[in-house]
């Protein structure tokens, strides 16, 4: 029988790293500070003018995961650490930000500094909250934002380009890499700039994508589209605009996803009790007539998390279960060295529970054991969301040089 053809990992464009932040995006008075206020229980500006914020605002929300509540309620640690997203708050884009208008170089500069995009539109009416552009169009709003970011990259990738230009042609030894590098800055000079597409939505090989998570373009990175609407539009989940915009997003920008929510509502839930936010919910539903009205934040955190491709395996036992951020299609020694280096400098092996395993075996270890589920991994194995994990390691031997 011949040998199965391998098949190379897709190289995921963006930073390789399990540290990675999402940025709040949008025009001003879109409700991006209010969000973040709801999304971290923080206290942001949220004032009824453009550019409130200048500086970004970041902190860190737990990413909320039944999987994690579930190990804790079996082992009861003496400590728990959920996985957290951390959210950049970036001041108000405007028309014209690409070539200076509103601070609007600084502001591309911290979306350069961030990962992946909460791309926020106002699809809510509110006389008293002025609109930058004088009336609600949401998805005129989305192609000011993704317009601008196009031509900060068009900007980037000519200055690029005329430099590497240069680079080769004083390179007598004609270096393949060099010439490599050119090649595909000219790609997205006709991408970016004669067919006007953004960088995620090309076609790229693996060592293209090597090359391009250097440049940290404003178009390769990940987006997700919220949808600000009111409360009461929220609850009968109907607004005028929302599959207008479904349609843009399906035409413009194929694969990405929708969420539409209410910062009203959400702004809300966050100065009551528990209690009193279950019961104001309740009120809600029943004065809209819907049976149930729920929070969009955990879908926001997790769907924000998702799309950095970033997962997590727990460790579990009595003194801690941790959910450890990783980057997916991280392997298992490089997953141990989020714990430590000398995990993965000393790897020996992974001990793999499967969350599924755990879960339907009530929790009994043994029983995984018995059922010949608990496996032992060595290097080679990628590790898989929610797995359960423990690692071998010797570090007696000395560092390599």
């Amino acid at each position: 029988m011949p040998p199965k053809p391998t098949v190379e990992p897709k190289v995921l464009l963006g930073r390789p790293s399990n540290n990675l932040k999402m940025g709040i995006v949008g025009l001003p008075n879109v409700g991006k500070s209010s969000f973040f206020n709801a999304l971290t229980s923080s206290a942001a500006k949220a004032e009824n003018f453009p550019f409130c914020t200048i500086d970004p605002e970041e902190s860190r929300v737990a990413v909320p995961d039944a999987r994690f509540d579930w190990l804790c309620s079996k082992y009861k640690p003496a400590s728990k650490v959920p996985a957290y997203l951390t959210v950049i708050d970036i001041a108000g884009l405007v028309r014209g930000a690409s070539a200076g208008q509103g601070l609007g170089n600084a502001f591309l500069s911290h979306i350069r500094a961030v990962d992946g995009i909460f791309h926020m539109v106002r699809a809510f009416s509110d006389e008293e909250v002025v609109h930058v552009e004088g009336d609600i169009d949401p998805i005129r709003d989305i192609d000011i934002i993704s317009e601008e970011l196009r031509l900060k990259d068009v900007e980037f990738v000519k200055k690029a380009l005329e430099q590497q230009r240069k680079v080769c042609r004083s390179d007598a030894t004609k270096d393949k890499s060099k010439l490599a590098e050119l090649e595909l800055l000219e790609r997205l000079e006709k991408l970016l700039e004669t067919d006007k597409k953004q960088v995620r939505f090309g076609e790229w090989t693996g060592k293209d994508v090597d090359i391009l998570n250097t440049f940290q373009l404003l178009t390769a990175k990940p987006v997700i589209f919220l949808v600000n609407i009111s409360e009461d539009e929220f609850a009968r989940k109907k607004n005028k605009w929302l599959a207008k915009i479904k349609a843009h997003i399906d035409a413009n920008f194929p694969g990405e996803t929708l969420i539409p929510f209410s910062c009203s509502l959400e702004n809300r839930l966050m100065s009551f009790e528990k209690a009193d936010a279950d019961a104001y919910l309740r009120d809600l539903a029943t004065s809209t007539g819907v049976p149930s009205v729920t929070s969009a934040l955990p879908k926001i955190i997790v769907s924000g998390y998702q799309c950095l491709n970033l997962i997590y395996y727990f460790t579990a036992g009595a003194d801690e279960v941790r959910a450890w951020t990783i980057r997916r299609g991280c392997k298992a020694p490089q997953a141990a060295g989020t714990i430590h280096t000398d995990f993965e400098r000393g790897f020996i092996m992974a001990e793999c529970m499967h969350y599924a395993d755990l879960h339907e075996a009530d929790g009994d270890e043994a029983a995984v054991r018995a059922a010949g589920k608990y496996q032992q991994k060595g290097k080679e194995y990628v590790v898989e969301d929610g797995d359960v994990l423990f690692f071998k390691f010797n570090v007696t031997a000395s560092k390599k040089k």
